[in-house]
């Protein structure tokens, strides 16, 4: 699949996953599990804020600057990152957005969800 990938895709995609929930915070679309925010949006929907183990996040942005970037100062004590949506295309969206949401959800959750979409290991894609 390609294509520059909308905002509207990503939260229709999220949805889907299970124990995700959609919300409005202070006019800006997040997804919780439970009360953890594992995907947000900029308030114009050209940047997806997700879930990213804090070890790796540099080398994510540093191999792809045009497509992802650090989150605010402020934001760096967590596990975050920032891609740009129009730099994504479906495929990779998706895969970021499972990951992401793996990442948050209690792993036993995640393992049911890879063994029922045939990936290998309990997280992320095959």
């Amino acid at each position: 699949m390609s294509g520059v990938v909308t905002m509207d895709e990503v939260r229709a995609f999220a949805a889907t996953l299970p124990r995700s929930s959609e919300a409005y915070v202070r006019g800006r679309v997040k997804f919780r599990i439970g009360r953890i925010v594992w995907l947000a949006f900029s308030k114009d929907g050209s940047t997806m804020g997700f879930a990213f183990p804090r070890e790796w996040r540099q080398a994510l942005v540093d191999s792809e600057p045009e497509k992802f970037s650090l989150p605010s100062e402020h934001d760096m004590r967590y596990h975050w990152v920032h891609g740009d949506l129009a730099a994504l295309d479906e495929d990779e969206m998706r895969d970021l957005v499972e990951d992401a949401w793996a990442f948050c959800v209690p792993k036993s959750v995640a393992e049911e969800y890879a063994a029922a979409h045939g990936y290998r290991g309990a997280t992320g894609s095959a």
